[in-house]
């Protein structure tokens, strides 16, 4: 009998518009684009779909929300970068609602932390943020949650408050939440990383003088 065939390893990379190719499992900073996240993460729904309008409400909306809510509190361009940044990885694997990251188990957690990992090497950020700066961007997370929970994805204020805490400390103007269309969310989202980026390049030649 002839021997069989070896088997053809499997593809382990996505395509990227910039026709830039990232490995999933060693992911580069070289293959990765500010555009292709910001293109990939305002087509990416949020909820699974499961929201109130005529537009999906996306991870990238939500970003720019989240980066909004750090953004009051710390005036340090890096941590609001990695404020924006803090859901990249779904530009690639999507968005996984809790639940079924939860049956997953801890192998969608490694991939999920190298691709964030190799983003924020991309552009200029720590691999891992101090734990006082992802305890500010977790906790508004929660919050951009809170509401999107109530006002867009049909739970009772109890329900969102059980999940996802209290918004007693921070009130957000509602219109933040209306779901925009996916052409003018990822524009928003390039535009506010140029600015982000151009406050942060601008902080350090000021604190090199």
């Amino acid at each position: 009998m002839p021997a069989p065939r070896p088997r053809k390893p499997p593809r382990v990379w996505q395509r990227m518009l910039s026709g830039r190719r990232l490995d999933l499992l060693d992911p580069s900073p070289l293959d990765i684009e500010i555009a292709d996240i910001a293109h990939g993460l305002a087509r990416v729904a949020r909820w699974n779909g499961q929201t109130k309008g005529d537009h999906a409400f996306s991870v990238a909306q939500h970003s720019l929300v989240v980066e909004e809510i750090v953004a009051r509190g710390d005036p340090d361009p890096r941590w609001r970068l990695a404020a924006l940044l803090h859901d990249g990885p779904e530009y690639v694997i999507g968005d996984m609602i809790s639940p079924f990251k939860s049956v997953l188990g801890p192998d969608y957690r490694v991939i999920e932390a190298r691709l964030q990992g190799a983003i924020h090497r991309r552009f200029g950020l720590p691999a891992a943020v101090p734990a006082s700066v992802a305890k500010r961007i977790k906790d508004a997370d929660r919050l951009s949650a809170h509401y999107e929970a109530k006002l867009l994805a049909g739970f009772t204020a109890l329900e969102a408050r059980a999940l996802f805490g209290s918004t007693r400390r921070a009130a957000l103007d509602e219109a933040l939440f209306a779901p925009r269309p996916a052409h003018l969310v990822e524009r928003a989202f390039v535009e506010r990383f140029h600015q982000i980026e151009a406050e942060s390049l601008a902080t350090q030649r000021n604190g090199s003088r």
